[in-house]
């Protein structure tokens, strides 16, 4: 595979070819925001704060799904991305219902942890307040689409890693919602293996444990690259005992 060489906030870096620009971000240490990204799962480029410039093109790209190419400048913390990611974070608090003193992940949550990266201490747009539903069907835990920011991270691990399919996007919108089954409460789910994944890997308190109190869940996400890297490289291979 072919090397490439391209720069990065006026440092040249090399890559293989084929990787995004977010990647080489991440293994060089240069701090991309993101949301709906997470190692292991399928890129999507939703939530659009890890957007970039690029010369000689007046659009913005989302780094976790652009690949550079040989040459390529690119920016990645103008005062023209600052700006913009702020409004992002600003749409996400005002469209959602979003009471950070009240949640569980209250200190632990990226939405706020980016809230606070932007500098958003108030936000100017009119708050929409959407009637969202909270379904605690599930024995063990919860989705309160209040706080849903809409990263399909859910969805994606529940597809891609877990392989059980339970969640789906209905709706267009202010609408927008993730739901169950076709839209059947969560505790009824056939398909539904209560492994945690989705919650687990929740930017927000949307998806939280039972019994979890205010600021007391932190979610761990690492663990999804750690198993999609085992599968790929086959290290977890039942090996049949010698009398079966």
């Amino acid at each position: 595979m072919a090397v490439i060489t391209f720069i990065i906030d006026d440092e040249q870096y090399s890559a293989q070819e084929g990787v995004t620009i977010l990647q080489v971000a991440r293994d060089n240490k240069i701090h991309i925001p993101t949301l709906c990204y997470l190692d292991g799962l399928s890129t999507l480029g939703a939530c659009r704060l890890c957007v970039v410039e690029i010369e000689g093109s007046p659009k913005l790209f989302p780094a976790c799904t652009t690949k550079p190419t040989e040459n390529m400048v690119v920016r990645t913390n103008t005062e023209k991305l600052k700006k913009y990611r702020r409004i992002i974070v600003e749409l996400l608090a005002s469209e959602g219902n979003h009471q950070c003193a009240v949640c569980v992940v209250n200190g632990h949550c990226q939405l706020q942890d980016l809230a606070y990266e932007v500098g958003l201490d108030h936000v100017r747009f009119p708050y929409l307040f959407p009637k969202k539903s909270l379904d605690a069907t599930h024995k063990d835990f919860v989705m309160d689409r209040n706080r849903c920011v809409l990263c399909t991270r859910c969805v994606r691990v529940c597809h891609e890693v877990e392989g059980a399919h339970v969640w789906d996007i209905s709706g267009r919108g202010i609408h927008c919602e993730i739901i169950a089954d076709l839209n059947q409460p969560w505790g009824t789910s056939a398909n539904c293996t209560s492994c945690g994944k989705c919650v687990s890997v929740c930017p927000t308190g949307a998806l939280f444990e039972k019994g979890a109190s205010v600021g007391e869940m932190q979610k761990e996400h690492d663990f999804i690259k750690f198993i999609v890297t085992a599968r790929n490289k086959h290290e977890w291979v039942h090996i049949a005992p010698e009398d079966e």
